[in-house]
């Protein structure tokens, strides 16, 4: 796949010890690129990261991505052909509990690399990926596009809205002038998968429940989300990243829209239940009275412009996506030791859907 350009290459992942990097890093490897990555931690136990043994397969850095001296040292001794920015503070709930945490490592963080970029002379392309939030969210029905308002009335998606506006204002002032740089912006949201154990999600709250033979409880049952596998906005990257180092289109400095097919937008009751049902889970769900706060409840992403332009679109219906995703965790909480293969292997099954 992506023309074989990560062969070979060197391709440098901050945030990979997260749940996308994770996997970022595992179809990197498969696609024969060798893997650097750059993180702060491992913020979750377990963690794909290391349920999948990438310690032993990544060429890890450690690093605070607000830190510029350190990421810019990093970036000297890799000398990478690909760097793909995921770094970030992803969970809205922690958003109202440290504002000023997730402010700090999603604008200053995705800032740093901006200005490490910008006086950076070797041949590079970069993905900066932020994310769906991105956008001012009215809650209307059809799909934002690229151009559209960028805002948040919330902490997390201020804090996306604002790594926006810096990357307009870096790419205008410093970056769309370097020949050696090419470089894309992606955005995507609500994805879901195996390997993720971060706090306040449906699909690890219900995985963790029904492991226990218990129902999950759940806060917005009827709150909608455009559902999607991980491994779509994944092959979104890898694609613009492969587009913008072949330089077949006119898209060095583009933002792109990676999301799913509309009918994959199901409420939050029914995503758990469909999953207890591959279980074999009697009683999926137990609704709570507790909202401690606000989300919203209808955000679609339209994607015309990553068609149009990358011959990008979504691959997996939503039976394959939740069918995926209950199989990762049922394994993993069965005791397969080989999550490494088995991430591998859904891997391959999602490039083969592709293929056809």
């Amino acid at each position: 796949m992506f023309n074989d350009i990560y062969k070979g290459k060197r391709v440098l992942l901050t945030g990979n010890t997260g749940f996308k990097g994770s996997w970022l890093s595992t179809w990197l490897l498969s696609l024969g690129a060798e893997v650097y990555g750059y993180s702060n931690g491992i913020l979750t136990q377990p963690a794909l990261y290391e349920v999948a043994n990438l310690k032993e397969r990544v060429h890890q850095y450690w690093g605070d991505i607000r830190n510029r001296e350190t990421f810019a040292a990093c970036l000297q001794e890799v000398q990478p052909d690909f760097v793909f920015h995921l770094a970030a503070q992803a969970i809205v709930s922690t958003s109202y509990k440290d504002p000023l945490e997730t402010i700090t490592t999603n604008v200053v963080g995705t800032t740093v690399v901006l200005d490490v970029l910008k006086d950076y002379e070797l041949p590079l392309t970069a993905v900066i990926i932020t994310s769906d939030k991105a956008y001012d969210n009215v809650e209307w029905p059809w799909g934002y596009r690229e151009n559209d308002r960028l805002g948040g009335k919330d902490v997390y998606s201020g804090s996306k809205g604002a790594a926006e506006l810096v990357i307009k204002s870096y790419w205008h002032s410093f970056l769309k002038h370097k020949t050696n740089l090419r470089l894309g912006i992606a955005r995507a949201g609500n994805v879901i998968g195996g390997g993720d154990w971060s706090v306040d999600r449906i699909v690890v709250d219900a995985v963790k429940a029904f492991a226990k033979e218990q129902p999950v409880e759940i806060r917005s049952p009827y709150a909608t989300r455009p559902w999607q596998h991980v491994l779509e906005p994944l092959s979104g990257y890898l694609r613009l990243g492969q587009m913008l180092a072949e330089k077949k289109a006119d898209i060095n400095g583009e933002a792109f829209n990676f999301g799913p097919r509309a009918e994959q937008t199901k409420t939050v009751k029914q995503l758990a239940e469909d999953i207890a049902r591959i279980w074999g889970i009697k009683q999926a769900t137990r609704i709570s009275a507790n909202t401690p706060f606000n989300e919203a409840t209808l955000l679609k992403l339209n994607c015309d412009k990553a068609l149009a332009l990358l011959g990008w679109h979504a691959t997996l219906n939503y039976e394959d996506t939740v069918r995926l995703t209950a199989e990762w965790y049922h394994a993993y909480y069965s005791g397969q030791p080989d999550m490494y293969a088995l991430t591998q292997q859904q891997i391959a099954c999602f490039e083969e859907k592709t293929a056809k």
